[in-house]
């Protein structure tokens, strides 16, 4: 205790010396985050004013932060008295070996990257990627944002995205819509065609300049398969398909054509019924 006591008497200045640094430090951690979190609010409120995509804008947001923060923490770390240079050599060794350890990550950021640059979709716009449907909301420099039709929120990776094909509904301000209706093969294809023309066309969202297409699309194993496939606005897709379908179906059961479905028969010979 008195060795400790007695380096603790002999080293007193330069204790308070390196306790002075530390606050200083501290200091420039905390004034430094709040700063680059300054700068980041006002590059975005910028960026907005110009309009520019807000998936953009969240991911410079967040990529710019994170460098000023870095450049914080080396600026504490220099005021302590540390070699910043030999820290600069050290992070990069370490980087080297964080990121073969980190090659998810890195693959996510360059992802990230990627669809910043060559912007496959927006915010706001619908997408199909990787089994999920959805809105996207955000575009981080990790991973993506998407709002779910029943309002949930699914992150995705970024490279799971670019390693699979994205299907971006949003991109036209035009969709077809493709309906196949199957009816008996008893029922009268005239009036049948005419009934689901009629239909269609008369449809408040239907695409009145574009034509509709309308005809025998298969002969199945139980019905007769009509392909009914209008032009309708992005925005009205799924309004449409709803209701359209609600409407050809009590249209066909009023004028009697039937719809057919799956129906087992069993057939007993005369033996299984004398056995039973």
């Amino acid at each position: 205790m008195e060795t400790i006591q007695n380096w603790l008497i002999n080293n007193q200045q330069i204790l308070y010396d390196f306790s002075l640094k530390l606050l200083a430090a501290i200091a420039i951690v905390l004034i430094g985050k709040l700063v680059a979190n300054i700068i980041r609010q006002g590059v975005v409120k910028v960026l907005r004013l110009k309009g520019i995509d807000p998936a953009i804008i969240s991911f410079i947001g967040s990529l710019l932060y994170s460098m000023l923060f870095f450049i914080v923490i080396v600026a504490a770390i220099s005021h302590l008295g540390f070699n910043t240079t030999s820290l600069v050599a050290i992070v990069g060794a370490a980087g080297l070996a964080i990121g073969l350890a980190l090659q998810g990550s890195l693959s996510n950021f360059a992802s990230g990257v990627l669809l910043i640059v060559f912007k496959p979709f927006k915010a706001g716009d619908f997408i199909d990627v990787s089994g999920v449907s959805g809105i996207v909301e955000e575009i981080h420099v990790f991973s993506t944002k998407l709002r779910t039709g029943d309002n949930k929120a699914v992150i995705i990776p970024n490279n799971k995205i670019t390693s699979n094909t994205i299907t971006n509904f949003s991109t036209k301000p035009e969709r077809r819509l493709d309906l196949v209706i199957g009816v008996s093969y008893d029922a009268d294809l005239a009036k049948t065609k005419a009934l689901l023309t009629k239909l269609t066309s008369e449809h408040e969202l239907v695409l009145k300049d574009k034509e509709v297409v309308i005809g025998v699309q298969e002969l199945a194993e139980s019905s007769v398969n009509f392909v009914v496939r209008p032009w309708v606005a992005s925005g009205d897709y799924w309004p449409l398909h709803r209701d359209l379908l609600e409407k050809i179906k009590i249209a066909l059961d009023d004028a009697g054509i039937e719809i057919p479905y799956p129906q087992v028969s069993i057939h007993m010979n005369k033996e299984e019924k004398h056995a039973s």
